[in-house]
């Protein structure tokens, strides 16, 4: 068993393969965080948590006159509010008397096996059962508040899932302003946080700050995820590297407004929360109602690299679902950097015919498509074809497509309604606007209501529509525009705090419903490109379009902030045109290809306009993808950068599970007259083999090529790469 109970200490003990995760309950009732780090065999380390009286730190009530007990300095594992702790809360609430306490205290305990699910909510999944649920009980016992902690534990992943499901156990209403789903302490040591901003078109940067005295907060209030702050995070030891020190991720499968706080207290102490929603979010429960936060993946490694292989794993093998999860994904061509708005079958056909000869494998129709759609003002939530552009209906031109050999996809942007449409018309309440006000616009149009039955309905049936008269493989699943005038018809004026949490539920169950009912159709999420790149979303769209930026140089940023997290198989990327339509720069084909192989792969761009060498050389790219996409998709990846950042470059490397394989990416970013030498480290390999490195001919062993590393030759010209791929051979 990975999860254990000690009577006579009261403690309860979780261990996975590599790490242990420690709390216990005290003499007050209060559960106690004692230790989450590498494994120390089950001894108990609570004697590491010293009490004495602090000033300015008071007692409860109860505690009568042991003044060194006070719950603004013991480390908890779900902190109260209201009573005595001070630092940032797990939870807010509004009694019905007025008051904004609660203070948690421990009631029981269960252990099961299996992994617990959370009914409307994406969830990590335990496909073999080899998982363990521990589920514990805190109840306030004025109000009758009951927080349900819940811990799966998938110990060869080193992974603890964790969530809150909050029930009002009492006679009176309960008001959450704040539901948090974690509370993390870490008592002891010098961290850092590592978390992954940006904007549209430049997604999860990585950002490495101290943590500082105070809180610092990272967050969403855009109703999505969000372009600017990614949910997740890295906790790490200050003198953390790729390969050394302690790393903590906390991984949030949410795709709305979230808030992810981290406080170092007066004494040194850290602790991290992250909490659904926004500062507008509120809950209420009526006596009997249960409402269940979103769940958050806790892992932890020594060293980021490792940390974010353990995530990766995770993630694809237990967050994403359906057919395709660790299947082939078919290489694309998508017509949106091609045609844009200008759907003409003709050229649509043609586009087709080109990518089928060189050896891609499905076609994707864009934006543009539908009825009323001539550019980015009309025709969201009309979802049947433009007959001006499609005179002979969509179903010819998908029956055209395949005959060329390709699969066809569609895009969507089921989420969306503009003003100009006939949906609009119709149901001007389905939009979400607050009374008498004009609302803010983007892109020129609004965004549905999804809090509201009646619009998930629409939704379904509109998309299953689709799904079920025309022959299409994969939807790409859009929504272009930040959620504001955040105002739903349907609820009363004291619950519309609740109408954004209600929105992303409404998405989940809109998600769930089609994927169930197509089990053979790809979704691949987008967001503009990143907004709502998140674990929630990838529950249900095993790959997400990692950018609207598709330059090559601007993706190995977010890429391999990406990567940090996420695995590549998530990501999707394509080869497009030179000059990029985002940036204007100017790039080889060959770097295109090598950083676009580093995702869910295909292309983007007018193969009309390409020479003849440039279309061999992608028939080439597509022959090579295939040779290596399990290995891509699939093997350990190394982020090399701290080796390049001087000679502004980047590296990245893949290496097979039983490092028979391995790939190497460089990519110069910034060319330099009379540069230094290109010089790695390589990492995963096996140092008593030898390796065959195809493309200088030349043999060596793993120790040579991790320990002595290996000299790349002169790179000149545009932002040149290179791709070399070894193989053992004894």
């Amino acid at each position: 068993m990975s999860i254990a109970y000690n009577e006579a200490a009261k403690t309860i003990t979780i261990q996975t393969v590599e790490t242990e995760y420690q709390m216990a309950i005290d003499r007050y009732g209060c559960l106690r965080h004692v230790y989450y780090g590498r494994t120390v065999g089950g001894e108990d380390l609570r004697e590491l948590h010293r009490s004495y009286d602090r000033g300015f730190s008071g007692s409860p009530y109860r505690a009568g006159s042991d003044r060194a007990y006070s719950l603004d300095t013991v480390c908890q594992e779900f902190s109260s509010c209201g009573v005595g702790d001070f630092r940032v809360p797990s939870l807010g609430v509004q009694n019905a008397d007025g008051s904004r306490c609660a203070e948690l205290r421990y009631v029981s305990h269960e252990i099961r096996a299996g992994k617990y699910s959370l009914p409307g909510l994406p969830a990590a999944w335990d496909p073999d059962g080899s998982a363990e649920t521990l589920e514990i009980i805190l109840r306030d016992p004025v109000t009758g508040l009951t927080v349900r902690l819940l811990y799966g534990v998938f110990p060869e992943r080193n992974v603890i899932t964790r969530t809150a499901i909050y029930e009002n156990g009492g006679a009176e209403p309960i008001v959450l302003e704040k539901a948090g789903s974690v509370c993390l302490e870490l008592p002891f040591g010098s961290w850092d946080l590592l978390h992954f901003h940006g904007r549209h078109c430049l997604e999860r940067k990585p950002e490495r700050l101290p943590v500082m005295n105070g809180v610092q907060t990272v967050g969403s209030r855009r109703g999505m995820s969000s372009h600017e702050h990614n949910p997740f995070l890295i906790l790490c030891d200050r003198q953390a590297t790729e390969d050394h020190g302690e790393c903590i991720g906390l991984m949030y499968l949410w795709s709305g407004s979230f808030r992810a706080e981290v406080e170092r207290e007066q004494f040194g102490s850290v602790r991290a929360v992250l909490s659904p929603g926004d500062e507008s979010f509120r809950w209420t429960l009526a006596p009997g109602e249960r409402f269940a936060a979103p769940e958050v993946l806790l892992s932890r490694a020594e060293g980021l690299t490792r940390l974010s292989q353990q995530f990766h794993r995770m993630v694809r093998e237990n967050v994403c679902r359906g057919e395709y999860r660790l299947a082939h994904r078919p290489v694309l061509i998508n017509s949106w950097e091609a045609a844009y708005f200008d759907i003409r079958a003709d050229r649509i056909l043609d586009l087709a015919r080109r990518a089928a000869d060189l050896g891609m494998e499905l076609f994707v129709l864009d934006d543009g498509w539908f009825h009323g759609r001539t550019d980015d003002n009309a025709g969201l939530g009309d979802w049947f074809e433009n007959r001006e552009k499609l005179p002979e209906g969509l179903d010819s031109l998908i029956r055209g497509i395949r005959e060329t050999g390709l699969l066809f996809g569609l895009w969507v942007e089921p989420e969306m309604v503009s003003e100009n449409s006939d949906l609009y018309r119709a149901h001007p309440d389905w939009a979400l606007a607050v009374p008498d006000r004009a609302p803010m616009l983007g892109r020129n149009q609004l965004v549905l209501d999804l809090s509201r039955r009646e619009v998930q309905d629409y939704i379904i049936e509109a998309m299953s529509g689709l799904l079920e008269r025309y022959d299409i493989s994969y939807v790409k699943w859009d929504f272009n525009r930040s959620v504001s005038d955040l105002y739903s018809h349907t609820l009363p004026a004291e619950r519309q705090g609740e109408a954004g949490h209600r929105y992303v539920l409404g998405l989940y169950r809109v998600l769930e419903t089609l994927t169930a009912r197509f089990p053979g159709v790809l979704f691949e999420g987008c967001s503009g490109g990143g907004g709502r790149f998140d674990a929630g979303m990838l529950y249900y769209t095993p790959q997400i379009w990692c950018s609207d930026d598709t330059d090559p140089i601007e993706r190995l940023t977010i890429q391999g902030g990406t990567s940090y997290g996420y695995p590549i198989s998530t990501m999707g990327a394509h080869v497009s045109a030179s000059p990029n339509h985002q940036t204007g720069r100017t790039t080889p084909l060959q770097t295109r290809g090598y950083v676009a192989m580093s995702g869910a792969f295909g292309y983007e761009l007018d193969l009309a306009k390409l020479s003849e060498g440039e279309l061999e050389e992608i028939r080439h790219q597509i022959q090579h993808f295939r040779q290596d996409e399990a290995l891509l998709q699939q093997g350990l990846y190394y982020r090399l950068d701290e080796f390049t950042e001087a000679q502004d470059a980047s590296a990245w490397l893949f290496v097979s599970e039983d490092r028979s394989r391995a790939l190497l990416n460089v990519v110069v970013r910034s060319p330099h007259a009379n540069a230094p030498l290109i010089h790695l480290k390589l990492k995963g390999l096996d140092p008593d083999a030898r390796y065959a490195m195809e493309e200088d001919d030349a043999v060596r062993s793993g120790a040579a090529l991790m320990y002595g590393g290996y000299t790349l030759p002169q790179l000149i010209g545009d932002y040149p790469a290179v791709q070399l791929h070894l193989k053992k051979i004894d």
